[in-house]
């Protein structure tokens, strides 16, 4: 069982939120936080039970500690969601595809784990300030990170093309060509498994954004002269960030699944050379790096 720990803050002064996440798996425990600009104290409880959400795996049986009323009686009372539609949605997918129990727990509690969080998300809502904490004690054993705030960069078409290769023995390139392997076509199986971790990139790198990816190509070139298999993939999308990561792990995905489909002929492949190669959209445009 998964224990998220989740709670927001709003500073009027600054007019702006923050939120915090702390998250305990297998006697782990991971931190997050974040700012927004604009906002309200309900959107910032209803972030930080997303985020939180959206840090652990699909099917994972998950309990979420929150103070807020708001949030715990829309999730297990039914009341009526006026405002913040667009949380709502993205909330009500992640929680369907989890198994999640919700727990309300009072906001002067004395839990270690809920302090923190609502220290940290008070934090979040004050910074720009001059007055700023010292870390506590158990801050120091435990490293911070923190997802980037996107939420004022313009929507534009990104596209990000990445590329690596698997080196291996010309025989076992042949029976690769020739769909002479045990397991059966090792391009077919590395081209499914690239576009599914692609699509599944917020959950294997921790502070990736989930995105609405438009589309995903793999291919492959098998150059015979080097006995290597280059892999290739193109990720689209319109959006606020771009999508070198996905396109970065689906060659990563796709290049161990060729590795496992021959790995009983040829131990001894290695794979190289993974790289973005070209970029585009947002504030830098086009780059290249080939």
């Amino acid at each position: 069982m998964i224990e998220i720990y989740a709670d927001g803050a709003y500073n009027a002064g600054l007019d702006q939120g923050g939120w915090s996440v702390v998250i305990l798996e297998d006697s782990q425990k991971r931190v997050f936080s974040g700012m927004a600009k604009k906002t309200t104290n309900n959107r910032m409880e209803l972030t930080a039970a997303l985020e939180g959400i959206l840090r652990t795996l699909q099917h994972a049986e998950v309990v979420i500690y929150t103070d807020s009323q708001y949030l715990f009686g829309s999730m297990t009372k039914g009341w009526q969601r006026r405002v913040n539609r667009d949380l709502w949605e993205r909330l009500d997918e992640a929680v369907g595809e989890r198994k999640v129990r919700w727990e309300l727990i009072r906001g002067d509690a004395k839990n270690p784990f809920h302090k923190e969080a609502h220290n940290l998300a008070i934090s979040a809502a004050s910074r720009g300030e001059t007055v700023r904490p010292l870390p506590r004690e158990d801050e120091k054993r435990y490293p911070k990170v923190s997802m980037i705030d996107i939420g004022e960069k313009p929507d534009t078409e990104r596209e990000a093309v990445a590329k690596g290769w698997v080196r291996m023995q010309p025989s076992t390139l042949k029976l690769l060509r020739e769909g002479g392997l045990a397991k059966g076509d090792a391009l077919a199986a590395a081209q499914v498994a690239g576009v599914m971790a692609a699509k599944r990139t917020p959950e294997l790198i921790p502070l990736c954004h989930p995105l609405l990816l438009t589309d995903v190509k793999v291919e492959f070139q098998l150059d015979e002269e080097h006995s290597v298999v280059e892999v290739r993939a193109t990720v689209k999308s319109k959006g606020k960030t771009g999508v070198e990561m996905e396109a970065l792990t689906a060659v990563a995905i796709s290049a161990l699944t060729i590795y496992d489909m021959c790995k009983g002929v040829d131990p001894g492949m290695r794979i190289e050379e993974i790289r973005l190669v070209r970029k585009s959209g947002g504030k830098s445009g086009t780059v290249g790096f080939e």
